[in-house]
């Protein structure tokens, strides 16, 4: 109730100064006024909450790359480089980050022309969208790679943490005077910003009296790592009023059936679907999850993992269920699923939505027939549509021809929605980085990169 009155990044600095010890409120209210200012999310409320006549929609994508990793990385790089400045670092900060489509082109906006760190992104050549890839391809800035890799989200992510864990590697970026971070969601710095605006939605939900203090609300989140997901369990540990928090999947749905099971098994086909941030089969942030809910016994956390690692599967005891079950719910919804709720949302609600959320919208509606809960339930929209126009104009019922930057004009005028200036600008700038990378070959780029 006493943050209900504050601004955005005065919230964001309240909540981040009760974890950083090593930073005062007012360099963190400081950090916080740059990195959600009116020249990267517009004159409105950097995470605005939308009612339709159906739904209440919580919008994290009016930064500058369209996506909800913006919350967290436009703050990242004030939190690194202060770190690095504090603890007298002298290398600079190598920064890889393996991507699904939206942390790629968030963590290089983020950190493009920063001093003292350079970026590397990897993406999965086939795996992102058109505007997606043009939005890491056409990447400005001295000190930014990017390399597309051939295979799926998991190759991309499964080489980033092999070479984070190689000491011949290190050893080598450290002779080039460069020294590892991440900006992936395995770096606290970016789960940290992401449990702000869960909070801040309950501060705006209070303020225009939705909700009385103290009453509960479910969030509806798609996710695919499980970051976006455990940032509002972290919110909800911290004392935020939270009835369940919905896990919602694509094809790809590992995590629903964990929640539903307790086994966790990649051992399955890959889809590539119309929700290209969530192809993922390793979710890097459930460890998280389960050590908290452990009680942080990380001895046996580490044999879950040790057990992925060399069988693909692991299963966890009905005690430890109990607990995810009374806080989770879970459930999938396919790619025609997906369509079906961007066109039925446009078509009731005159509100367009991109196939992630989508995901989340649809998901939402399956809890709310299976379970009857009427408690009020927040989805979390992830994405901007422009970035997926194709996807989006199939959903409609639209014909078209092209793709990527040629579909926005055809979706304007089918919707009467604008894109935004983020999208359209990419129209005419050089793509810089083409071709794709074997996956044996990401340490060799890394170490080429470094010594640059």
């Amino acid at each position: 109730a006493a943050l209900t009155e504050l601004s955005y990044a005065e919230r964001a600095a309240y909540v981040m100064n009760m974890f950083l010890d090593e930073f005062s409120l007012d360099e963190l209210r400081s950090f916080a006024e740059k990195a959600y200012s009116s020249d990267k999310f517009g004159s409105r409320d950097p995470a605005p909450i939308v009612s339709t006549k159906n739904d209440i929609y919580l919008e994290l994508w009016h930064g500058p790359t369209c996506a909800f990793k913006d919350m967290a990385l436009q703050m990242l790089p004030y939190l690194l480089t202060a770190s690095l400045k504090k603890s007298g670092q002298q290398e600079t900060a190598l920064i890889l980050t393996a991507t699904s489509g939206d942390t790629g082109k968030a963590a290089l906006e983020g950190f493009r022309d920063i001093p003292d760190t350079k970026i590397m992104v990897f993406y999965p050549e086939d795996g992102v969208s058109q505007i997606q890839k043009l939005q890491m391809t056409t990447q400005r800035g001295h000190n930014v790679s990017v390399k597309g890799v051939l295979g799926n989200f998991d190759d991309t992510q499964t080489g980033v943490k092999s070479i984070f864990s190689s000491p011949s590697i290190h050893d080598e970026v450290l002779k080039a005077g460069c020294r590892f971070s991440s900006a992936n969601s395995i770096n606290w710095g970016r789960l940290l910003p992401q449990i702000v605006y869960y909070i801040s939605t309950y501060c705006d939900m209070l303020k225009s009296q939705k909700v009385s203090v103290g009453e509960k609300l479910n969030f509806c989140v798609p996710t695919g790592n499980f970051g976006n997901i455990l940032a509002a369990y972290y919110a909800m540990r911290m004392g935020l009023p939270v009835n369940r928090l919905i896990c919602a999947s694509n094809e790809n749905n590992i995590l629903t059936d964990f929640i539903h099971t307790g086994i966790y098994d990649r051992n399955r086909e890959f889809h590539t679907t119309i929700s290209p941030s969530m192809d993922i089969l390793i979710s890097s942030n459930l460890e998280r999850l389960l050590f908290d809910i452990n009680g942080g016994n990380d001895s046996q956390v580490a044999s879950f993992m040790q057990m992925l690692n060399s069988f693909g599967k692991y299963s966890v005891d009905s005690e430890v269920m109990e607990k995810v079950n009374s806080i989770f719910w879970a459930d999938f919804c396919d790619d025609k699923e997906t369509a079906e709720v961007i066109k039925t949302t446009w078509e009731r609600d005159s509100y367009l939505i991109d196939p992630h959320t989508a995901v989340a919208a649809g998901v939402k509606q399956k809890y709310v027939q299976q379970t009857g809960d009427t408690t009020k339930t927040i989805i979390v929209s992830t994405a901007n549509p422009y970035k997926f126009c194709s996807s989006v104009l199939n959903a409609l019922g639209e014909s078209f021809s092209g793709e990527g930057l040629e579909l926005i004009k055809q979706m304007e005028k089918v919707t009467h929605v604008t894109a935004p200036s983020s999208i359209t600008d990419l129209a005419g700038l050089p793509e810089r980085f083409t071709g794709a990378i074997e996956k044996g070959d990401m340490a060799g780029a890394v170490l080429q990169f470094a010594k640059t």
